[in-house]
């Protein structure tokens, strides 16, 4: 009795640690790109303005992305690794969004947010390794086969395409400085990758109205075992 109480109380400590972080982490980031974006809001430097709109796309999907695994994967023990590489992340962002002005650098950075991103998701699999083995219901197996198959499609294609891409645009403006830097062909990549981020951003909203009723009865559970326990 005493066990399961005290288990589902470190959960919820747990959890509101982790909207804590999140929420400054994120903060942090959103300020830096609201201090960088005073300098490019004219209409000289409009061409700069997809770069702001691609930045706020990363914050949306970093919090998105950590609300989801908030929900479905976080319970106690505290894991330090994982929350170290969302501060990783979010060093990251701050420093991408001192580049707004800097396309070069911007997809530079983009890609080391990508390989932190990366990287993360990785880490993330002990997290759903031990939730497999803490949660195992009906409902909380469906819910962890869907989150798994998510994770993996991150893993092996998503994430590494976006590091790639990245990749490919910085060697690009090396390549060809004159078009992309002289000739402002660098928005062209801009827009590319807000697009890409736009449509990542949706199938993450997607995807979380897909796993809200499979939250919703699987955590039912846990508490009606926990109750059972007692």
């Amino acid at each position: 009795m005493k066990y399961s109480a005290a288990r589902s109380e470190l959960d919820a400590i747990i959890v509101e640690i982790e909207l804590t972080l999140v929420s400054i982490i994120q903060g942090v980031a959103l300020y830096f790109l609201i201090d960088n974006a005073r300098t490019v809001l004219s209409i000289k430097q409009a061409i700069f303005w997809p770069y702001i709109l691609a930045g706020l796309l990363v914050i949306l999907i970093f919090w998105s992305r950590s609300v989801l695994h908030i929900l479905t994967l976080i319970r106690w023990p505290l894991e330090f690794g994982h929350n170290f590489l969302y501060i990783a992340c979010a060093l990251a962002e701050c420093l991408l969004f001192t580049r707004l002005t800097n396309p070069r650098a911007w997809f530079a950075f983009s890609a080391i947010y990508g390989a932190l991103g990366w990287l993360l998701f990785i880490y993330d699999l002990r997290l759903l390794r031990a939730r497999e083995h803490d949660s195992a219901s009906a409902e909380s197996n469906r819910l962890y086969k869907i989150v798994t198959r998510d994770q993996w499609l991150n893993i092996g294609a998503l994430l590494p395409a976006v590091f790639a891409v990245n990749i490919f645009f910085v060697i690009c403006i090396q390549l060809w400085p004159q078009f992309f830097i002289a000739r402002g062909g660098h928005v062209l990549l801009a827009l590319a990758q807000l697009a890409g981020s736009s449509v990542y951003l949706l199938y993450v909203i997607r995807f979380f109205n897909d796993l809200a009723p499979l939250i919703a009865r699987a955590r039912h559970e846990w508490h009606a075992r926990n109750s059972d326990s007692d």
